[in-house]
């Protein structure tokens, strides 16, 4: 019984470990970062505004790849395998999904972007970006939902045909300040489709919300707003100009945080954190990989982040901090693993979203998670 008791010990321990060595490492060889260490998480105590340092807000969640959070305090997330879930307005996790989508369940492909529409509150629409398969091929969908009562009472197919891939698939969605729903696509794994103008792969898409092309966008009739890129992960707009900023996961390294404008062509496969005549040059670019994924601007000083970039990342296991002004970079979260997501909600707080359940990472015990940053 005693082995036994020390096998089990040593399979809950070491995981945790690696984790934690992962973590420095990464930390110790990346680039221009100040580590900022916040105290030890604390479960849901029912007053959040009380609350210091690190919530977990829900755990036990498998593989969740997105998340939104809604004016009336509902935290809304996929999980890769094809559920839609909420955390209610009171911080409970309900035990029943919004709605249960049919997905290609592969390695970086399946029920992957949401996001609320801006008038949520009002009209109860949110979209979802997913990885489906026919006889022809993977391709990927957005479809507008709607919801009542945590339950989904009607969907309408936005755009399809978006080719897919088990890797590079893309699958970031957001609303943009000007309105227009903002679609990323990977390259679906053959590069160069990224410089194919005919083509959605490669891309970051800008549609109306119901579907149609904005006609105010850079190419005649598509749907295509920006291109030339590997695996767009994060989208984010800054709150003192509008700009969009995009961070896209590199080959072997060479990730990039790049300043999006309409038209222009970020040089995937040809350049990878370089610029020449043909392609604009990124603002940032991370070797060795942080595998960077979702991205938020901080529009509220409540964490003392306003209007600094904020980036989850899987490989580097950290959350970073971005001073886009004097490209200063702290650390601000570590030793949670692989984080795929994050957002701010209104009251200020910003919503990290772990993947250690997705394949590639390792769990740990309660994994995945949603955290809550509360430190002020």
């Amino acid at each position: 019984m005693q082995d036994m008791e020390k096998r089990q010990l040593l399979r809950l321990v070491i995981p945790s470990v690696i984790v934690i060595i992962v973590s420095i490492l990464t930390i110790k060889f990346s680039p221009s970062e100040t580590l900022v260490p916040l105290p030890a998480p604390v479960t849901n105590s029912g007053n959040l505004t009380n609350t210091k340092g690190v919530e977990i807000t829900a755990e036990g969640l498998e593989a969740p790849r997105s998340i939104d959070v809604a004016e009336d305090g509902r935290i809304f997330f996929t999980e890769q395998h094809g559920s839609i879930r909420v955390v209610d307005e009171n911080g409970t996790l309900l035990e029943e999904p919004v709605g249960d989508i049919k997905v290609e369940n592969l390695q970086g492909a399946g029920l992957l972007g949401l996001t609320l529409h801006p008038n949520f509150t009002q009209n109860h629409l949110f979209y979802i970006y997913f990885t489906y398969s026919n006889n022809t091929g993977i391709f990927n969908r957005v479809l507008m939902l709607e919801e009542n009562k945590n339950k989904i009472i009607d969907s309408r197919t936005i755009l399809d045909g978006i080719p897919g891939s088990e890797f590079r698939d893309g699958g970031r969605i957001k609303f943009g300040p000007d309105g227009k729903l903002y679609v990323s696509t990977g390259d679906a794994s053959i590069p160069e489709l990224s410089q194919d103008l005919n083509s959605l792969a490669g891309k970051i898409l800008r549609i109306n919300e119901d579907g149609t092309i904005p006609q105010d966008n850079p190419f005649s009739n598509s749907f295509v707003y920006a291109y030339g890129f590997r695996n767009v992960q994060g989208l984010a707009w800054d709150p003192e100009n509008g700009q969009l900023y995009a961070s896209d996961q590199g080959g072997a390294g060479n990730d990039e945080v790049n300043l999006v404008s309409p038209g222009k062509n970020y040089g995937w496969p040809k350049e990878q954190c370089n610029g020449n005549a043909q392609n604009t040059p990124p603002l940032l670019c991370f070797n060795p990989s942080l595998e960077p994924s979702g991205i938020t601007f901080a529009s509220s000083n409540k964490l003392g982040y306003n209007n600094h970039l904020i980036v989850a990342t899987l490989k580097g296991s950290l959350l970073r901090e971005i001073d886009l002004k004097t490209s200063s970079q702290n650390t601000i979260l570590v030793g949670y693993g692989r984080l795929a997501d994050v957002v701010e909600s209104k009251d200020g707080s910003i919503f990290v979203l772990t993947s250690n359940t997705d394949g590639n990472g390792l769990p740990q015990q309660g994994d995945d998670k949603i955290l809550r940053l509360l430190r002020s």
